[in-house]
């Protein structure tokens, strides 16, 4: 029999319960005095996440329970954690010193877990890369990032990175996890190691390195137009902001039971799939199988799984295999579902509630923030389609932008603010919260155009409604301008899939001598509809009449599926870039590249 039913009474209050007191009272100061500290105002990520519980009652705690594709799962313990994270930063110190950049190509398998932190324990810096990322990709961020050691796979040592070694100039050792030097025989370099003897070398009771709050901890490899990635740094100080927003925005709780979907291989996998929960205390559920409805929903059943971290490309695929997987099992541990990756459409938030008996919180932030920055809260109301309201802590604005996209400044230089309800706006952040980037490795320029004046700026273009909410319009180079209208992409996908054929939807801008733009779409159908002709005048008439004739598609192609990437995201450059037959660009986060 299945349930989605709580008993409200043994459920945990809210860690967030009223908003406008903590927007009020909240700073970061207060916050960071709550972690433990290495004194003198040093701040390392690994002690806050693993070696502080260890010392204390909870070192016999489950810290990670690994699922693997097959047999039984693996418990870590805060306890185990910290002796193999030791183990790793020890060996990593005798074989490059102090400040070795380390990254992890491998999937959900607990050894990236304890390399990702036992790197930042030693005072290292640590990059993950996308498991399924091709070798051109690969060698891009190892030349960018200067990487010295590689935690991967037999597998994907022979496939990917192999073939190209001797081009990889930084690249001194390579750890193989379930491996051993004899899968490294004929690398022109040498330093191929399997992780057993490895971690060998090193101490239990390796202590954590008394980093500064502001040394370089994190590098995250974001992609862009351009065909070079762009490497996002972050500092062991990006913590607090972690921990908070964990608190406030996933409402953390030290005995839950958590599971982040995402792949390690993104920045989300690394805030909250590692650092944010661990700081908690909390359980992490590591799942190596990739989406299955029926593995995850008996997933959150077995291991009674409270909250849930997931994105709207599995939440999409939940909704076309329906409610009877969701049924058959009991479901009601979950006391809070967010999700990432993209803006969730309205419709994905009301089926959140007829499928599990609570909405999906969606949330906003990107690579460089480093955190969540705007989010729905448990114990405040959800407007389904909003990224709901500001972090405690974290100032946003509108900034109006000029015909040509560009800041509008007022006569003293300064940006333009917009104060009005529904006004579309560039969104941006005031600089100074922990999780901030500090900058672009090797890419000042670009850095240094991120900001005006007080403000970082996201690309993103959103409007707040007259309550405070944020609403997703597009990213600034996505909008469509067409005979004097600004037609925001996510409306139109978001009204599409309203549509009971309609799985998915990708909105482009073509260039139109009459409007400047029109609007095209490239629809993929859900299980049970065939391609024709009468279906695609049917979904544009639905469009026209849900949108009207100024914002709806003038075009639709149905198309088998949609160029995304691995988080969730409609690459929505790409579609334009293949229409219009320009190039490219950086394609390596694209879902499928380089398997």
């Amino acid at each position: 029999m299945s349930s989605t039913t709580r008993d409200e009474s043994s459920i945990a209050a809210p860690n967030l319960a009223d908003y406008g007191r903590a927007r009020v009272d909240f700073d970061w100061s207060s916050a960071a005095e709550r972690l433990e500290g290495l004194g003198d105002g040093h701040l390392n990520i690994a002690h806050e996440a693993v070696d502080r519980h260890a010392r204390n009652d909870r070192a016999d705690h489950v810290a990670i329970r690994w699922l693997p594709k097959r047999g039984e799962s693996v418990d870590l313990t805060y306890g185990d954690l910290q002796q193999r994270t030791s183990q790793f930063a020890d060996a990593l110190t005798a074989l490059c010193g102090r400040g070795a950049r380390v990254a992890t190509l491998a999937g959900r398998v607990p050894e990236l877990y304890v390399a990702a932190l036992g790197t930042l324990k030693a005072g290292g810096v640590y990059s993950p890369l996308f498991s399924a990322f091709g070798p051109e990709p690969i060698r891009q961020r190892v030349d960018l990032g200067e990487i010295e050691v590689l935690v991967t796979t037999p597998v994907l040592y022979r496939r990917k990175v192999a073939p190209i070694r001797a081009e990889l100039a930084s690249l001194k050792h390579v750890v193989l996890i379930g491996g051993d030097a004899s899968d490294g025989e004929g690398d022109p370099v040498g330093g191929v190691i399997g992780w057993d003897d490895f971690v060998a070398t090193g101490s239990p009771d390796f202590p954590a390195v008394r980093t500064a709050a502001d040394e370089l901890a994190l590098l995250h490899f974001t992609s862009g137009t351009t065909g070079t990635p762009k490497g996002a740094m972050h500092v062991h100080g990006a913590v607090v902001a972690h921990m908070v927003t964990a608190e406030f925005a996933l409402d953390l709780h030290p005995d839950d039971v958590f599971w982040c979907t995402a792949d390690p291989g993104w920045v989300t996998g690394t805030s909250y799939g590692i650092i944010a929960p661990l700081v908690h205390g909390v359980t992490c559920i590591i799942d190596e199988g990739d989406f299955d409805a029926d593995r995850w929903y008996g997933t959150i059943a077995e291991q009674r799984v409270t909250v849930w971290y997931t994105a709207p490309t599995a939440i999409r695929m939940m909704m076309r295999v329906g409610l009877d997987p969701v049924r058959s099992h009991d479901l009601s541990s979950l006391r809070v579902i967010a999700s990432v990756g993209e803006p969730l459409n309205p419709e994905a938030v009301v089926w959140g509630q007829e499928a599990f008996g609570q909405a999906i919180l969606d949330n906003w932030w990107q690579t460089e923030t480093g955190g969540i920055m705007i989010a729905n809260y448990r114990a405040v109301d959800v407007k389904p389609g909003s990224m709901g309201r500001p972090i405690p802590g974290v100032d946003i604005t509108l900034l109006a932008r000029t015909a040509e996209g560009e800041p509008a400044l007022d006569d003293d230089g300064n940006p333009v603010e917009i104060t009005t309800a529904d006004e579309v706006g560039e969104l941006a952040i005031r600089a100074g919260w922990p999780s901030m980037f500090i900058g672009y490795l090797g890419m000042d320029e670009r850095y240094a155009k991120a900001f005006i004046g007080p403000w970082y700026r996201s690309g993103d273009l959103a409007r707040r409604d007259a309550d405070g909410y944020y609403w997703f319009v597009g990213r600034s180079d996505d909008v469509i301008k067409s005979a004097g209208h600004l037609i925001g992409p996510f409306e139109v996908e978001s009204t599409l899939i309203e549509h009971p054929a309609v799985s998915e939807a990708g909105v482009i801008g073509l260039p139109d001598p009459t409007a400047g733009e029109i609007v095209k779409a490239y629809v993929s159908l859900a299980p049970g509809y065939e391609p024709d002709e009468d279906l695609q005048r049917d979904i544009m008439a639905f469009a026209r009449k849900k949108l009207g004739p100024a914002v709806a598609p003038r075009l639709i192609d149905l198309v088998d599926q949609l160029p995304k990437t691995r988080s969730g995201k409609i690459m929505r450059r790409l579609l334009k870039a293949r229409e219009l037959g320009l190039p490219e660009g950086d394609t390596s986060t694209l879902e499928g590249a380089g398997q």
